[in-house]
């Protein structure tokens, strides 16, 4: 049977895609969508070529590391990862996945959020947490970051004070505020060598689109 390009596209684990994709997107949120998914897999493929562990247990958790979605205005938002790594146990059970492969794609799942705020303990956890913030640095990162306040109806910066030098930050009404707030403290909280160093150098152009926003302004 031929894999549709979609899920040809998660070049090692396309079987996988195909059963996996038509759960793993439960929002209309172009910042979680499947080119979210297709760059965090490229992530994890990426740093797993250095780190090892199962990839197939990784793949999973990286397809289903979203299949719920909790809008960052919601007060649900820190249940995200939780209510995701339960779908996801939904999911695997009736495809033949053994408990412990489940297990290990829930705990990965679970621990992959900023929000949740809970230490992964696998290989596979931390890299995909690693590959799923590596989408909120860098070039990406400052794209999502100005994608998201616009469908919140957040503005750009505050015209009086963009700096926040006199003022709380404050990301849910303005955009730039956002960088400093979280963005600009991913970078020292990742978990693999191999994430470190690309985490690093995405930092630096995080820093770099920063820098001519304020320029420009």
């Amino acid at each position: 049977m031929d894999i549709p390009a979609e899920a040809a596209a998660f070049s090692a684990h396309p079987d996988l895609a195909q059963q996996l994709l038509p759960h793993a997107a439960d929002s209309n949120d172009g910042s979680h969508d499947v080119a979210h998914l297709l760059r965090v897999y490229k992530n994890a493929m990426r740093i797993f070529e250095h780190e090892g562990g199962d990839g197939t247990v990784l793949a999973a958790a990286v397809l289903l590391h979203d299949c719920v979605a909790v809008e960052k205005t919601s007060p649900l938002r820190g249940q995200a990862s939780r209510l995701a790594a339960e779908k996801a146990r939904g999911i695997l059970g009736p495809l033949g996945w053994t408990p412990a492969a489940i297990d290990q794609v829930a705990h990965a799942i679970h621990t992959h959020s900023f929000s949740a705020n809970i230490a992964p303990e696998t290989l596979e956890a931390k890299i995909l947490q690693d590959a799923d913030r590596l989408d909120a640095i860098g070039m990406m990162g400052a794209a999502r970051c100005f994608y998201s306040a616009g469908r919140m109806g957040s503005a750009l910066y505050d015209p009086a004070d963009p700096l926040a030098t006199h003022r709380p930050l404050d990301d849910k009404h303005y955009a730039i505020d956002h960088f400093a707030a979280k963005l600009f403290k991913l970078a020292d909280g990742f978990q693999t060598a191999a994430g470190r160093a690309l985490a690093r150098e995405r930092h630096e152009r995080l820093k770099q689109v920063f820098a001519l926003f304020i320029d420009e302004i």
